[in-house]
């Protein structure tokens, strides 16, 4: 019993385990994420899992929240990723809105349109009608669209903006392009839904404006809804500098032109450049005995002197009037005193004549 017991043991060790059908990785499959943390999901994507068994919990996870990383990077791999989880778990609504939403974002809309009809069966109500009318028009179906909407009556807000949206993208795939500004500009008049709500009622207001070949109310409503876009979700800055003939920049980053190398020769020739200009820009000092015109050193300094003397300004202080007494006779204290004693009083604030 017991060579029995052990033989069984190694035959099992030996034997290769065959996944479960469905649970094998696809040819075009992405690998399953490492080192992935289950706690990076919400909770109620963590408390769908629990009904399966714990390795292929980890693998689904795992997908799913590589699909949601990747929709805004690469929707077709992440696509690929929620695929990959589709078909592990495929009776589990969060896995099969995560396989419409990214095939959706990745333009597979005939597969987006079956996954959205599936969740809506598993969990019923009208939220998702707006998207999956969305699909319909995306495949050239608009009046399969129309009729998906006039299918429900929504009462929610939000959901109803959602519903005008998409009923009015129809109208205008159908030429009714007239109809459609009607159906949006009622709705931004009446103030459906809320403030973000507006702002995309006059985004997509703004944009058939701008089809009709109307530039400047389009601006003026693109404005509008950059008022009223807090999340910054439009692209109203782009569609503005658009109607301006204004490109915006990718990246504010400067671009710094490099420096060119310079040779030994540039560097001696700048050298020389910059000795000559020195040299123009120092007086010129005579050495020798006599200068270019055979002047003796003496007169040539007395000459630069003279001519420094004339370039500057000197200022010349006022000198008062004076009167030589020797040369009319008089005697100089006699007359001073003369003066004093002769000098009339002043009045206030009047100057005395001055005595010739």
């Amino acid at each position: 019993m017991g060579d029995d017991r052990s033989e069984r043991t190694f035959r099992d060790a030996d034997e290769v385990r065959v996944p479960k059908p469905g649970t094998a990785a696809a040819a075009d499959e992405p690998a399953t994420p490492e080192n992935f943390d289950e706690k990076a999901l919400p909770f109620p994507v963590r408390a769908e899992m629990r009904g399966l068994p714990k390795d292929l919990a980890h693998t689904v996870a795992a997908h799913i929240w590589a699909a949601g990383d990747l929709i805004d990077v690469d929707p077709e791999l992440a696509y690929k990723h929620a695929e990959a989880a589709r078909r592990r778990a495929g009776r589990l609504p969060v896995v099969r809105e995560a396989a419409a939403e990214t095939a959706y974002a990745a333009g597979h809309y005939d597969v987006a349109l079956r996954e959205y009809r599936a969740i809506r069966r598993m969990n019923g109500g009208d939220e998702l009608v707006p998207v999956m009318a969305d699909c319909e028009r995306a495949l050239g179906k608009p009046r399969e669209a129309l009729d998906l909407l006039a299918s429900i009556k929504p009462q929610d807000p939000a959901l109803r903006v959602e519903c005008l949206l998409v009923e009015a993208g129809a109208r205008d795939d159908l030429g009714q392009t007239a109809e459609a500004l009607r159906i949006l500009k009622a709705a931004i008049t009446d103030r459906i839904g809320p403030r973000d709500s507006q702002a995309r009622l006059q985004y997509a207001y703004a944009n058939l404006l701008e089809t009709s070949g109307k530039s400047e109310p389009a601006r003026q409503w693109f404005e509008n809804a950059a008022d009223n876009d807090q999340a910054g979700d439009l692209d109203t800055a782009d569609r503005i500098a658009s109607l301006e003939g204004v490109t915006l920049p990718e990246s504010m980053e400067l671009e710094v032109e490099p420096i060119e190398e310079r040779s030994d020769e540039d560097s001696a020739s700048e050298e020389t450049d910059s000795g000559l200009e020195a040299a123009d820009s120092t007086p010129h000092v005579v050495d020798t005995a006599t200068d270019e015109s055979g002047m003796e050193p003496e007169k040539a300094d007395a000459k630069l002197e003279e001519v420094d003397v004339e370039r500057q300004e000197v200022p010349v202080e006022p000198q008062e009037e004076t009167v030589e007494w020797a040369e009319v006779g008089v005697d100089p204290g006699e007359a001073e005193s003369g003066l004093k004693e002769s000098a009339p009083e002043s009045e206030e604030g009047v100057e005395p004549e001055e005595t010739e």
